[in-house]
């Protein structure tokens, strides 16, 4: 279990820094977007994305150790 989250974690790492590197790069939508304020819009559904994966997950996770448990 730890090495699953050691990896989920170092590829999340990843994919951050490769993102702060593109990041350095203006993008001619992004200003369209920020100016109209629809990027609070993106930036809301990616997060609400992003935190119901980590319940599913999380709940996923339960379920599977409870399994476990009851087996041995």
């Amino acid at each position: 279990m730890n090495n699953i989250i050691k990896r989920i974690s170092l590829s999340f790492a990843a994919t951050l820094l490769s993102l702060l590197s593109f990041a350095q790069d203006t993008v001619q939508m992004a200003d369209t977007m920020r100016s109209n304020g629809k990027i609070y819009v993106v930036v809301t559904v990616c997060l609400v994305i992003l935190i119901g994966l980590f319940i599913y997950v999380g709940r996923v996770d339960r379920k599977v150790s409870k399994l476990e448990q009851e087996l041995k």
